[in-house]
């Protein structure tokens, strides 16, 4: 039993962590490429693009957390010592763009520029952020023989690799946004997403070529893995057939399939990272077994979050984005 509900957990950790990443990705996307349009009529329609979901796609942020915070308790310990500052860095970025998102539909002609500033800036600093997390992760903690984090300061996260992991994510946010942007809505925000999208699938591809070299270069310990275990090549093969079905969406203008595609690049970049670190939690300090709470806890959570919350929140998600499928009509338009 024990065994179940540790690999129930780190499953539903995986599984929190992949939907926020994708989930809110687009709409964090979408927050990027809004500062790069400047009509209102087609902001407006960006806006209701994501503004029935965009709350709701963070609930997996929570769940991750909360997840990591009870099942996971000495895992959350050492991320939140060793990402204190990048922690509330993100939390006030996406605190932000909520505040900006609402609050600007009752501005006037002179504030909305505040308003549209902290929705952009937002949605950056939190994606930015999220990414450079990711690569200080991949490169690795200082992790003391008590298992608790040994940085030598509060900006112990930050290398080069980390910031370019974060620049890279920025880029896959708003290939995610660009192609949200496209599945739903039509007209000027559409076609310039289309037009955005070769430009911003290259800019990934490049990203990730180069992170690949300069992780050879700097011989980190991840990349060992590809060498104990050669069917990790099988993720980006995936994620390469999903390069190929977004350039044939834009091709034949096929609306759903450059989101579809961008959405499988994240799952195959997710997937190759996590079969890289396993068994581990924190990345080649500490495995989930360590990591794991005692089995009365891990029980206790899961008669409530396990059975529970757990599939409430699925059936809330797909529920939200079955009932507001399709294109966004003008009626239904943020205002």
């Amino acid at each position: 039993m024990n065994l179940f509900l540790v690999n129930f957990w780190a499953a539903v950790l995986a599984l929190g962590l992949l939907l926020y990443v994708v989930l809110d990705g687009f709409d964090l996307g979408v927050g990027i490429l809004f500062g790069f349009t400047r009509d209102e009529a087609a902001r407006r329609r960006m806006l209701s693009a994501i503004s029935p979901v965009w709350d709701g796609n963070e609930t997996w942020l929570i769940i991750g957390g909360t997840v990591l915070w009870a099942a996971f308790p000495i895992a959350y310990a050492l991320i939140v010592s060793a990402f204190y500052l990048p922690i509330c860095l993100m939390l006030a970025a996406l605190i932000l763009r909520g505040v900006a998102f609402e609050f600007r539909q009752k501005a006037g002609a002179r504030t909305r520029l505040v308003w549209d500033i902290g929705f952009v800036g937002g949605s950056v600093v939190a994606a930015f952020v999220q990414g450079v997390a990711v690569g200080a992760l991949v490169r690795g903690l200082a992790v003391g023989s008590d298992g608790r984090f040994a940085g030598s300061g509060a900006l112990d996260w930050v290398s080069p690799f980390a910031l370019l992991c974060g620049v890279g994510l920025c880029l896959g946010d708003a290939l995610l946004g660009a192609s949200w942007l496209v599945l739903k809505s039509d007209g000027l925000p559409r076609e310039r997403s289309y037009r955005a999208i070769p430009w911003l699938l290259a800019g990934v591809l490049i990203f990730l070529s180069f992170a690949f070299v300069v992780a050879l270069r700097m011989d980190l310990q991840v990349m060992h893995r590809w060498i104990e275990r050669p069917w990790l090549a099988a993720f980006p093969l995936i994620g390469l057939f999903a390069v190929i079905a977004i350039i044939s969406g834009i091709r034949r203008r096929r609306d759903a399939w450059p989101f579809a595609g961008a959405a499988v690049i994240f799952l195959a970049a997710f997937a190759t990272l996590a079969a890289s670190f396993l068994p581990y939690i924190v990345p080649f300090s500490l495995t989930i077994s360590q990591a794991t709470a005692p089995p009365s806890s891990l029980a206790f959570i899961f008669w409530g979050g396990g059975i529970v919350v757990l599939p409430l929140t699925l059936i809330y998600t797909i529920a939200v984005y079955a009932i507001f499928k399709g294109k966004v009509s003008p009626s239904a338009e943020y205002h």
